[in-house]
């Protein structure tokens, strides 16, 4: 929050909503939002640097608390994966990048129980006046994870069918091409049904996300503003906001389960002929 000035909620919720964005080349179109990606970068280290710390002191033996917390979630995800994907080794490619989408988006997502004002607070000594420290409240972070999960598709897709086979089902499914007098109506039909499925996968994978953890931020901000109000305010907000804190926990957890298993789910669906 700005100092040295009088408060005003609108300012307030505007401030911690602007991200600390560096426009590329002639800032024009395109900008990089510095707060998300260091972030997200950050959290992905934290998260890697802990689970090789754990898996290096693994024995085959009884396991300590660490270790069973990992294998506990390694098995957890494995299980999930095994439920939905039936075309080949899942243990190959699929499992592993399950487990870092859940890990990956289920640690940006907490960021959302941390204070804002005490996460920004020193910052802003640093001259970081805007930084929005959860990542997947930004509806960039979770485009580019719904596109790269997209791309995943597609290229198993290709890989299942082969390029000829991948386009042969854009043009004739699910309405084939049958009576001839009729097939370039029914291309037409199939290209723009298959169009709007590969289109709306990512808009809504990314989205559904997105909008989860953007509407928990603003209701955490609205707590904090009733804090400002005085004693009664602040007391209020506590118990509202430890209230809402519990029940964001299964959000944030929820989001993250249902990201990881959309994913699995278009993979699977990457390599069904249709």
């Amino acid at each position: 929050m700005a100092s040295g000035k009088e408060f005003n909620a609108t300012n307030y919720i505007q401030h911690h909503l602007t991200f600390l964005a560096k426009p590329v080349g002639d800032g024009g179109f395109w900008a990089l939002n510095v707060d998300s990606l260091v972030t997200a970068a950050l959290m992905g280290s934290i998260v890697l640097g802990l689970i090789w710390w754990v898996v290096r002191g693994a024995t085959s033996g009884v396991p300590n608390r660490r270790q069973a917390f990992v294998e506990l979630l390694f098995e957890f995800v494995d299980n999930q994966v095994k439920g939905v994907f039936h075309h080949g080794d899942r243990n190959r490619f699929v499992a592993p990048v399950a487990l870092t989408v859940f890990v990956w988006v289920l640690v940006m997502n907490a960021m959302d129980f941390l204070p804002i004002d005490i996460v920004v607070g020193p910052l802003e000594w640093l001259g970081l006046h805007a930084w929005r420290p959860v990542p997947t409240a930004d509806v960039n972070t979770t485009f580019a994870l719904a596109l790269s999960v997209w791309l995943l598709m597609i290229w198993f897709s290709i890989a299942a069918k082969g390029l000829g086979g991948w386009i042969h089902e854009l043009c004739c499914a699910p309405f084939g091409v049958k009576p001839l007098w009729a097939s370039p109506f029914l291309v037409f039909f199939n290209l723009l049904f298959n169009f709007i499925e590969y289109v709306s996968k990512p808009l809504s994978h990314s989205l559904r996300l997105f909008g989860n953890m953007y509407a928990g931020e603003i209701i955490f901000l609205l707590l904090w503003l009733l804090a400002a109000t005085g004693l009664f305010g602040t007391l209020v907000a506590t118990m509202f906001g430890l209230g809402w804190a519990i029940f964001h926990i299964l959000i944030v957890a929820l989001q993250a389960y249902i990201f990881m298993m959309l994913s699995v789910v278009y993979i699977a669906m990457a390599h069904e002929h249709h």
